[in-house]
């Protein structure tokens, strides 16, 4: 394969590790942003940003943590942007729970509300390192090259997250 047909190549086959990636992505984003519909445009602005810098991704290496640095980088430069801008949405939003036949799926819905407002509660670089070693289940070294941040920075972060858990559940 010579250079121009690996160059129309990749792009379709990173489009198609993308749409693969996306459920992934998205949760990475809401745990980042908190808004649904924000998290659906770091969402659309990462994966363009990889299409359009496909060349500089390297086949080999884990493909999801290099999208989940660049959502997270499109993450960093949409809060610079606020900083000047001032607030632009409300990121109190709360989903309503409508059509559930019975109990058990309110009372899920109710525990898992819970939960997340455990998570919600904990400092930003604490729930990126939860989601991304315990949710999305990406090796401390990887989590540490999308944060930015040395290894031991992550162990220490995800204690920190997994003990401030542990209390705040056994006092709800």
């Amino acid at each position: 394969m010579n250079k121009g047909q690996r160059g129309a190549a990749m792009p379709v086959a990173i489009g198609q590790e993308l749409v693969a990636l996306l459920p992934r992505l998205r949760r990475f984003a809401l745990v980042l942003c908190r808004s649904p519909s924000l998290a659906d445009d770091l969402v659309q602005n990462a994966c363009e940003r990889a299409l359009a810098h496909a060349d500089s991704w390297t086949p080999g290496t884990r493909f999801d943590a290099w999208v989940f640095r660049i959502l997270r980088n499109s993450w960093i430069d949409h809060l610079r942007r606020s900083k000047t801008e001032g607030m632009s949405e409300d990121i109190t939003v709360q989903a309503e729970i409508i059509g559930d036949p019975g109990e058990e799926p309110i009372l899920n819905k109710l525990l898992l509300a819970e939960v997340q407002q455990v998570i919600d509660a904990l400092p930003e670089e604490q729930r990126e390192v939860l989601l991304l070693v315990c949710i999305e289940d990406l090796a401390y070294r990887e989590a540490a090259e999308i944060l930015g941040v040395p290894i031991g920075t992550v162990m220490s972060r995800l204690a920190r997250a997994r003990k401030r858990l542990v209390e705040m559940t056994a006092a709800a």
